[in-house]
């Protein structure tokens, strides 16, 4: 196989997450409105038809009692439980459990069955329903099947074609491994699972090691990765592990065959072959049986035997650690395929551990007290889970939509107030220039509020002006003291133009600083001889603190902000990696992310006003003098002895010292495909078409967020 650039240089700066931005790999064309087409299905009889397969055993995959529901809820949950807060990426949206990895992760072994059961469903619907939004919606009609009842669903989750090459899953080179422990029991930042190939944590214990404790903390740690706290995470698990069964008639090392990546081309895309799978003896984790006496009911049936029943640790059939009850009165359960055997529960470590846990256990017994409760937190925490990665509710489509925002859906308030028009616009502009704001303070702001956005999880973004809001107006990123100067100048504005309206006009702060930050654009490229014109859009509104969930947005925060040049202290790698990772999450391709540097170089707008990449005399004119004093020889440059990050020109006739840089800067001069782009904007005749792709890209990253006007 040939070798791609990357093999040969690994420690290459890899592009390739921007060109996922800068290419399409959908099949369906630009024109397809999957909104529109989703919104012309029937979903009861949608879900009618996944009732019919689910409640259809095949005999080519048996379904355990009957039953196909846990499975789909293990389907649906491992799609969506891989979603992490610290990036927004993973999660059900795209249907990235049909791709490797994820496809062929062990904690995903025979899922690929599951989605294959559903094929006449996905098949019959078409473009109407992506796999993305079948198999969360499968989750919950098997949830609804067992007697169980759901917040609700909502559709709009549009199918990837592709890998996301964005995602980082791990340091290791061998699935079932966990060298992501920076210190003993402390999973490396950024990642979600505590073991590469699983979801979450190991059913065993960690290292196989039946220990409940240990086991604990790796659950609290992984679920607090996505946001949920200990009474979410004992509901999910309790609720989860109400249905079904867990499969090890054997020792899979030994009886299982290769995952879906690796199995021959003649098994068409499934994976895990074994013998006895058609009689109903699967295998996956190698641990045995299920939780409860009625597998297929909502009940109170694991609470219940996990909390009145001692349990001992011992090896299953499959040869792996699981926990059977001491006493011998425990209720049996059916055996999944043959209703005339009985079998006895068993639990897991993890579910061990949400008896040993103290606080596990108070909500595990809060639940046994009050059985509603254990059904109401189960079912938010299921919808939290399958629908976190959406974004706001804007983007939330069906009639079983609940009519309650979340917390956790970032809610704006309504628009309550007439929108200005194309002359109270111009008017604004105007008066924001003639404050003593600089071009630098207002692009600066602009980009402070709109460029928290991440279109992994649709979060973020300067709708709702929460760059005011704890914990944004802190960040250092923002320079918090000129962040709030601007922020004071940009409300006395605000208030007057307000307060002279009698019609019902008004302007919320959240347009008000992203119009600035358009009209310092103008601004500075009318200062270069270009008149161009900012496409803006008013209705952005104003969030309060009550709906702003603080904890959930300093995930938010980068350490990182390679457009702005700020660099923190405690980065762990090289700064112009950070940027292309930001830049991924912005929806950039390379070039727009190349426009925005120079751009924003000359516009002199970086942290703290540092000369550092503001490579021209005449800062705050838009100029391509970043790409054309960078793409010089006449400068030589020198690492700085007083940080790895931050770089020294000088003139190479006089050796006298020209400009300051960091990595950020240099990036676009020494690596060959950025190079490239910088040339074009570095030429004689480059500028007007910097001004033109900046404008453009700024204009995208201003209105990233603006879903109810796409």
């Amino acid at each position: 196989m040939t070798k791609s650039v990357q093999d040969w240089w690994p420690n290459r700066l890899d592009l390739s997450i921007l060109d996922q931005n800068a290419r399409d790999s959908s099949p369906m064309g630009e024109e397809f409105d999957y909104a529109e087409e989703f919104q012309k299905l029937d979903l009861e009889e949608v879900k009618a038809d996944i009732e019919d397969v689910m409640t259809t055993s095949q005999d080519w995959w048996p379904a355990d009692y009957d039953h196909y529901g846990p499975f789909f809820i293990r389907m649906a949950w491992h799609s969506a439980g891989t979603y992490r807060t610290a990036d927004g990426r993973g999660g059900a949206a795209g249907g990235r459990q049909r791709f490797a990895p994820i496809s062929s992760w062990p904690d995903n072994a025979n899922l690929d069955k599951a989605r294959r059961l559903l094929w006449p469903v996905k098949q019959k619907y078409g473009n109407q329903l992506s796999w993305s939004d079948l198999i969360v919606l499968a989750g919950n009609v098997a949830i609804e099947s067992m007697g169980a009842k759901t917040v609700g669903f909502a559709g709009g989750r549009e199918d990837a074609f592709a890998p996301d090459e964005a995602v980082d899953w791990g340091p290791e080179d061998e699935f079932e491994t966990n060298e992501r422990f920076e210190e003993p029991g402390e999973i490396q930042e950024g990642l979600g699972a505590s073991v590469m190939g699983l979801i979450y944590v190991n059913p065993e214990g960690p290292d196989g090691n039946p220990d409940p404790e240990l086991s604990a903390k790796n659950i609290r740690q992984t679920f607090s990765r996505m946001a949920m706290n200990d009474k979410e995470t004992a509901a999910l698990i309790a609720g989860g592990h109400t249905f079904g069964k867990v499969h090890g008639a054997d020792d899979p090392e030994e009886n299982v065959g290769p995952e879906p990546e690796a199995a021959p081309i003649e098994q068409q895309g499934l994976g895990w072959e074994h013998e006895g799978a058609t009689e109903g003896a699967m295998i996956t984790s190698g641990i045995e049986g299920p939780w409860t006496s009625a597998p297929t009911e909502w009940d109170l049936g694991y609470v219940d035997n996990l909390l009145e029943y001692e349990w001992a640790a011992q090896k299953g059939p499959g040869g792996a650690w699981q926990w059977t009850p001491v006493d011998d009165d425990i209720e049996t359960a059916p055996d999944a395929t043959d209703p005339e055997e009985e079998v006895t529960p068993m639990m897991l470590t993890t579910d061990i551990a949400l008896k040993r846990d103290p606080d596990y256990r108070e909500v595990m017994e809060e639940f046994q007290d009050n059985p509603m409760s254990f059904g109401i937190n189960f079912a938010k925490a299921w919808y939290k889970l399958t629908h976190r990665d959406m974004g706001p509710p804007e983007r939330f489509l069906g009639p079983e939509v609940p009519d309650e925002t979340m917390i956790w859906q970032d809610p704006l308030p309504d628009v309550d107030h007439g929108l200005i028009g194309e002359e109270e616009i111009d008017q604004l502009k105007a008066e924001i220039l003639e404050t003593d704001l600089s071009r630098s303070q207002l692009v600066k702001t602009a980009w402070a509020s709109a460029s928290t956005y991440r279109d992994s999880d649709k979060r973020g973004g300067a709708n709702g002006a929460r760059v005011r809001l704890d914990p944004q107006r802190d960040w250092e990123v923002n320079e918090p003291e000129q962040l709030q100067t601007a922020l004071d100048t940009l409300e006395d504005v605000q208030t007057a133009f307000n307060d002279s309206r009698s019609d019902g006009t008004r302007v919320s702060l959240a347009d008000l600083v992203v119009l600035g930050g358009h009209a310092a654009v103008e601004a500075a490229a009318e200062a270069a001889g270009y008149d161009v014109e900012v496409p803006f859009e008013p209705g952005r509104v104003d969030a309060t603190a009550d709906q702003t969930d603080a904890d959930s947005f300093e995930a938010l925060k980068p350490k990182v902000d390679g457009f702005r040049n700020y660099i923190s202290d405690d980065i762990d790698g090289k700064a112009e990696e950070y940027l292309v990772d930001n830049a991924e999450l912005l929806n950039l391709t390379p070039d727009e992310m190349t426009a925005l540097v120079g751009g924003m170089r000359a516009l002199g707008a970086t942290y703290q006003d540092a000369e550092y990449g503001v490579f021209t005399d005449d800062p705050g004119t838009l100029t391509n003098d970043f790409f054309v004093n960078l793409l010089t020889m006449d400068t030589e440059w020198e690492q700085s002895a007083d940080s790895d990050q931050r770089y020294e020109g000088y003139d190479r006739e006089t050796g006298e010292l020209q400009w300051e840089a960091t990595r950020v800067d240099l990036i676009f001069g020494s690596h060959d495909r950025l190079r490239a782009i910088a040339e074009v904007y570095g030429a004689d005749d480059g500028e007007e078409k910097l001004v033109a792709d900046f404008v453009d890209a700024w204009t995208k990253v201003m209105r990233l967020d603006r879903f109810d006007i796409e």
